[in-house]
């Protein structure tokens, strides 16, 4: 491989993993808006519907809200209250972000580990020991890897799915461990998300968590 040729590969693999969830967010958009509107097509023009749209649609729906989660994280457009950190000196300021940012860190640490405890039985695994912090690793939880969506149609990609945490046994619907996937992904992504922040709060390269003053910003777009 040249090296023109590497650098434009390394210059696509950052710009993908700088938009990662950008562009997850545009898809899932993207394919609510498309089996709804073929929805509709098929119910008014041909009397039919895609029996599975609905699910599918709500399940696009919950992995666009858990991937804006984090994402709401990274581009600072979550609301909070300053009112009282704003009279405080600058010192103190930093002092209460890193307080701030530190306590949403350890917040979203459970997060993530009742996300996975949750998760795990449906993949065939065990969930983790500890109330609010994994301790170990559980053992003869029962396996949940058998459970189904209620609509969606197999995918041949998932295939094996069915000899990796099935047992061998097929699936006649798409494994619920698939759309639950979303929630260990989301949550490990939100506690990135958070400690990138706090971060760049101790190295002061940014002044707060992550506040968006959205009101203001709409009275100085008018002014």
């Amino acid at each position: 491989m040249s090296d023109t040729n590497f650098i434009k590969l390394k210059r696509t693999a950052s710009y993908l993993a700088y938009n990662f969830d950008r562009i997850m967010i545009a898809i899932l958009l993207g394919g609510m808006t498309l089996v709804t509107f073929a929805n509709v097509i098929l119910r008014y023009m041909f009397n039919s519907s895609l029996i599975w749209g609905l699910e599918l649609t709500l399940v696009l729906f919950a992995w666009l809200v858990l991937f804006g989660a984090s994402y709401g994280f990274k581009v600072k457009t979550h609301l909070g209250v300053d009112v009282l950190i704003n009279i405080l000196s600058q010192k103190h300021k930093r002092i209460m972000a890193l307080l701030s940012a530190t306590i949403c860190l350890l917040y979203a640490v459970m997060l993530a580990k009742g996300a996975w405890d949750y998760w795990a039985p449906f993949a065939g695994l065990q969930p983790t020991l500890g109330r609010w912090f994994p301790t170990g690793i559980a053992e003869g939880v029962r396996d949940k890897a058998f459970y189904i969506t209620d609509q969606i149609p197999m995918l041949d990609m998932f295939k094996f799915l069915e000899n990796a945490i099935n047992f061998g046994d097929e699936y006649d619907k798409l494994p619920r461990v698939i759309p639950y996937v979303i929630l260990p992904i989301s949550m490990f992504m939100l506690v990135y998300r958070i400690f990138q922040i706090l971060v760049k709060i101790y190295k002061n390269q940014t002044d707060g968590l992550i506040v968006s003053h959205e009101v203001e910003d709409k009275i100085e777009e008018k002014n």
